[in-house]
């Protein structure tokens, strides 16, 4: 399961009327995010880039196109665009996850942690920053670190999407599927329309998971 669930890539809002430079800027996005939908990746990274040529520095735009970069396999182009969406939205969320999976997959685990030490010591009350943190200790298989960072972060935001997602999936892989089952309930509670949360509760109540009994 992706941690972060669903279509991750930005739209643009464009408000009041609009001048032919806006109006060609909202075509372009609303193509590229239309076809990215439809997988056509190169396509979209297309539409965003022309998009970009309109609004350099676009956080937004600058993640799209990093995004099709990824999707497409053009690891240092994606990596190049992260970076560059970073400098201009440091606290971007799916894209700082985003990167340090980049990081992961190309075997550069420091990297990523030294990028996630470095976003906690800026943003210690912030409690995205130790959500990615307990996920990339889930990646690298230390479980009750991963836990207590994600802890954590749900003690600084009760609602963190990516750690109530990321702490569920932790506890499905210590074997404690009841507790799995809570966390993907919340979860549903305030965002039905998270279809793979959906399918994996639907999935941990057919083996016959269900909340923990008071004890």
């Amino acid at each position: 399961m992706r941690w972060l669930s669903g279509l991750v890539i930005l739209a643009l809002c464009l408000e009041g009327c609009e001048s032919p430079s806006q109006e060609r800027l909202r075509d372009y996005s609303q193509d590229g995010i239309y076809l990215f939908q439809r997988g056509e990746y190169l396509a979209a990274r297309e539409s965003f880039e022309a998009a970009l040529t309109l609004k350099p520095d676009d956080p937004g735009l600058l993640y799209n196109v990093a995004e099709c970069c990824d999707r497409v396999g053009d690891a240092a182009k994606a990596e190049r665009y992260y970076h560059q969406c970073l400098a201009q939205a440091p606290n971007q969320v799916a894209c700082r996850h985003a990167l340090d999976a980049l990081l992961l997959r190309s075997g550069r685990k420091d990297e990523a942690a030294h990028q996630v030490e470095a976003w906690l010591a800026r943003e210690p009350r912030l409690a995205a920053a130790y959500a990615e943190d307990g996920w990339l200790w889930h990646q690298t298989g230390d479980l009750p670190r991963a836990r207590a960072r994600l802890e954590q972060a749900l003690e600084l935001d009760p609602h963190e999407p990516h750690a109530l997602v990321e702490l569920a999936l932790v506890y499905e892989a210590m074997q404690r599927p009841d507790r799995a089952v809570v966390l993907y309930e919340r979860i549903l509670e305030r965002d039905p329309r998270q279809v793979e949360v959906a399918n994996r509760l639907n999935r941990l109540r057919s083996q016959g998971a269900r909340q923990p009994q008071p004890e």
